[in-house]
């Protein structure tokens, strides 16, 4: 987490080691890198406040990506000219997803070249070095397409999802819907917006009362299953279908509960500042928040966000139901 009154960030010379077991090597732009006066120090954090730098850079970096995805998006003749690919775990990847990745790093990498980057699809890249899991104080964190299944069908509520994280904190995010020209920007200590005007989250004064969004119950396996359908019975209504966008809508208090499974740190880091800057509560589900990001520790997790503090409070009761069932059973006993 950022402490103290100023932090000052140094780009540092990392050891070698073996790549991980399913890292990819990250493009490098170090060849064509412009010259934009960079150093290698940068202060990030000074008395409270984000260097406005930042934001900026972070949000040519969603700029870069937009500019890719619309190219592809609704491509015709023929969609199958996109290339379709099926990951290991049969999530699909498109060449669109590649290209957006390696123009963001590019942007990063000309005016950051020792902060680290951790995306979807090239991995991990700590300067010095093409790929690796040290832990770094400055770490971008991208997900060029967050939904490609809506991507791939035409459906424009996928987004580009960007965070940097200062010390396992992210200190900044953005959701950038490119096709219907909307971005949300968090940082933190600060408002979120939406196309550069302040939002916030709406009260809601309890679960039955809430609209509850997920991107699909097939997210949900095993016990987070059963959980799901536990606290699907205690809203108002759940919804599906939007991936990344749902954040955004609850930050605008459109909808009141976003809850989802099998979640990567480049799938929810950016949504954090978002949330929180609108006046929402972002954690897992055993209701720890995302202070403490690890490269070494890159496991999918549960994520629940709220609005309202004592809904969140609620849905987390909701979905460690069985668990309360055990420990009250075990009292009587």
């Amino acid at each position: 987490m950022v402490r103290g009154s100023a932090l000052q960030v140094t780009a540092t010379s990392f050891a070698r080691a073996p790549a991980q077991p399913g890292w990819k090597t990250a493009p490098s732009s170090s060849g064509r890198r412009r010259q934009r006066g960079c150093t290698t120090r940068l202060r990030a954090v000074a008395d409270g406040e984000i260097d406005p730098k930042i934001v900026k850079v972070a949000n040519k970096v969603a700029d870069a990506a937009s500019k890719v995805t619309r190219k592809y998006f609704r491509y015709s003749p023929a969609m199958s000219s996109i290339s379709l690919e099926l990951k290991e775990d049969e999530s699909p990847v498109t060449i669109a997803d590649k290209e957006a990745e390696k123009a963001m790093r590019e942007v990063i990498e000309d005016y950051f070249p020792g902060h680290s980057i951790y995306g979807e699809e090239y991995g991990c890249h700590v300067p010095g070095r093409e790929s690796g899991t040290e832990e770094a104080k400055m770490v971008w964190v991208l997900d060029p397409i967050d939904g490609t299944k809506s991507f791939i069908t035409g459906k424009p509520l996928f987004g580009t999802l960007i965070a940097l994280v200062c010390d396992g904190e992210p200190i900044l995010g953005i959701i950038d819907q490119p096709i219907l020209g909307e971005r949300w920007v968090g940082v933190k200590g600060q408002k979120t917006q939406f196309n550069h005007k302040d939002v916030g989250v709406r009260e809601c004064d309890s679960l039955g009362s809430a609209y509850l969004y997920a991107t699909s119950p097939d997210m949900f396996q095993g016990s987070t299953a059963l959980s799901f359908e536990h606290v699907c019975t205690k809203v108002r209504t759940p919804l599906y279908g939007c991936d990344c966008y749902a954040y955004g809508l609850l930050s605008m208090g459109f909808c009141d509960v976003v809850c989802e499974a099998d979640m990567k740190p480049f799938d929810y880091m950016a949504l954090v500042p978002i949330v929180q800057g609108a006046g929402g509560v972002i954690t897992d589900w055993n209701g720890n928040p995302f202070d403490n990001f690890d490269l070494s520790n890159v496991e999918a997790t549960e994520v629940i966000a709220a609005g309202d503090e004592g809904v969140h409070k609620e849905a987390l009761e909701a979905l460690n139901f069985e668990e309360q069932r055990h420990s009250d059973v075990a009292q009587v006993m």
